[in-house]
């Protein structure tokens, strides 16, 4: 086995002094607001995608309490594009169980931190290590590649057993002085050098020791998962637009994809959708599009848009059916999810 003890780490953090980055947004004061705040962005998204919107919401939301007193909306609104919108509920009512159970600070022991919404074991030791030096272990996605690569660790981390032996290398590597430069520098090396296509092995500090190198087997590791169909769902959103070229857009429940954002009138059938429009008195041609295909985790929706324009006074028509009239000139502060801005800009540009 290949060793993960004191060279391991010095072999990481010589890397990390030269190699590293220092001048990230949430390095500079590096709070466990700030640090939390980024983790959770950071989680299935790139550095060079989150850097906007991070700078973006930290205006908006400078700390816990701003972020807990917002609207629901306006955080979706911020998070708008980033996707797994979960993240940001789960994030927003943490901040408001911040500020109910521990005074609006922050806790630094780990069994709270880890208590939050939307904060697991790795978070939880990024942000106690990254912003008060704690010494906790972490395992995320970069970290994971790296100590699969170097370990020759087969088998797909998200199987229970193979994340068990991720974590106890992961464990015996983490130094107990510098932790916090030791995780930057995991996470720093995965991103930048051990990545996941190509990896950069001759800039690697770890070179000389790593088994997948030595066997050749780099771009094998860490084992994919295994590989299924993903279904297909299909859907009409129907674009209702007003004499003002205002958009009709409905709030979805809290649960499930993109959910309390909001988003066009959705129906599986032109029938379906036909009833509604009926039901509301509203005589209207409805010309449909090419369908646009977006994808998630686990299955693709195609969705047809569905064009319908008002001739008669809108806000009449729809009265009292819980929705918004929305217009992208007027920047309401919803949260909308990037397939639904997408059609939005289109069909509004086209006005």
């Amino acid at each position: 086995m290949a060793g993960t003890g004191t060279d391991f780490a010095e072999h990481v953090l010589a890397w990390f002094e030269t190699h590293g980055r220092k001048d990230l947004p949430w390095q500079q004061q590096p709070t466990p607001y700030r640090v939390w705040v980024s983790e959770i962005m950071l989680q299935q998204t790139q550095v060079k995608t989150v850097i906007p919107y991070y700078q973006r919401f930290m205006a908006r939301f400078p700390d816990i309490a701003s972020l807990a007193d917002a609207p629901e909306d306006a955080v979706l609104h911020y998070w708008s594009g980033l996707g797994y919108y979960a993240r940001a509920r789960n994030l927003h009512r943490a901040a408001q169980q911040v500020c109910q159970v521990h005074g609006g600070v922050f806790p630094e022991h780990f069994e709270q931190v880890e208590a939050l919404p939307g904060i697991g074991r790795s978070t939880a030791g990024a942000i106690l290590s990254l912003a008060c030096g704690q010494r906790h272990t972490i395992l995320d996605g970069n970290v994971k590649r790296v100590l699969a690569r170097y370990h020759a660790v087969h088998g797909w981390p998200g199987n229970s057993r193979v994340l068990r032996e991720l974590w106890s290398l992961a464990e015996a590597a983490t130094p107990r002085r510098q932790v916090a430069a030791y995780n930057q520098a995991m996470m720093d090396l995965g991103a930048t050098l051990c990545r996941r296509g190509m990896p950069d092995c001759p800039d690697c500090p770890l070179q000389e020791t790593c088994l997948a190198k030595q066997q050749n087997i780099q771009q094998a590791l860490p084992s994919p998962r295994p590989r299924k169909t993903l279904p297909v769902r299909k859907v009409r959103m129907l674009i209702l637009q007003d004499a003002q070229h205002g958009a009709w857009l409905q709030k979805r429940p809290p649960g499930g994809i993109w959910g309390g954002l909001w988003s066009f009138p959705e129906f599986e059938k032109a029938t379906a959708m036909r009833h509604w429009l009926d039901e509301k008195a509203l005589d209207v041609d409805v010309q449909e599009y090419d369908a646009v295909r977006h994808t998630f985790s686990h299955f693709h929706l195609d969705i047809t848009p569905c064009l319908a324009r008002l001739q008669n006074p809108a806000f009449s028509v729809m009265e009292g059916d819980g929705g918004v009239w929305y217009n992208t000139g007027q920047q309401q502060a919803l949260g909308l999810p990037a397939p639904v801005q997408r059609l939005l800009d289109k069909f509004q540009a086209e006005n």
